[in-house]
């Protein structure tokens, strides 16, 4: 059976990204943290995405082609390119990636019933469209990477209407100051 993992990079305020869209604060480039992210994300066979966080994404449909990619870019390409992805947009065409489809709307139900039956996790990537997972009681776990910066607006990490009881399964630190947790949420 396959978990709905919700999981991205937050300020310590609780931001995916600043005022101005941007979320190179994540510090994502830390070799370390980076091969991090590949060895979890091994477990995952598709990504949901919106339409932002998707056109962000596919800059790692092309990383490969790069002269010279560093070994943790070049790992963390090929885990990405493995998995299969959708994309929740009513206004995007065709997908640029492979391994990729595009569907016009998010059925909780629908989505629920699909993951429960698979033999892989799948990850709700990005703010807006995990929102609507966790407004639904969909996700299984959250796993956020909290950088150590405050941006003090933008796009909230955590959607302000929906109350979870979360229960601390692990946690990590890294050398940069990052710090990854790992949540399973309660159903009550």
């Amino acid at each position: 059976m396959g978990r709905l993992i919700y999981s991205m990079f937050t300020s310590l305020d609780g931001y995916a990204a600043d005022a101005s869209g941007s979320s190179d604060w994540g510090g994502a480039l830390d070799p370390a943290l980076h091969d991090f992210i590949s060895a979890q994300t091994r477990s995952v066979g598709t990504y949901l995405y919106g339409r932002r966080m998707y056109e962000t994404m596919s800059f790692w449909e092309t990383a490969l082609e790069a002269p010279d990619p560093p070994p943790f870019v070049r790992t963390y390409a090929e885990v990405w390119q493995a998995a299969d992805k959708v994309v929740y947009s009513s206004t995007l065409g065709e997908p640029t990636t492979a391994r990729t489809t595009v569907e016009r709307s998010f059925d909780p139900e629908a989505v629920r019933a699909w993951v429960s039956g698979l033999g892989h996790d799948v990850t709700v990537d990005g703010p807006t469209l995990a929102a609507h997972a966790l407004r639904a009681g969909i996700v299984d776990e959250v796993q956020p990477y909290l950088a150590p910066v405050s941006v003090g607006a933008g796009l909230r990490f955590w959607p302000e209407d929906v109350p979870l009881d979360l229960e601390l399964l692990e946690q990590r630190g890294f050398g940069n100051g990052t710090l990854w947790l790992r949540y399973a949420v309660r159903r009550g």
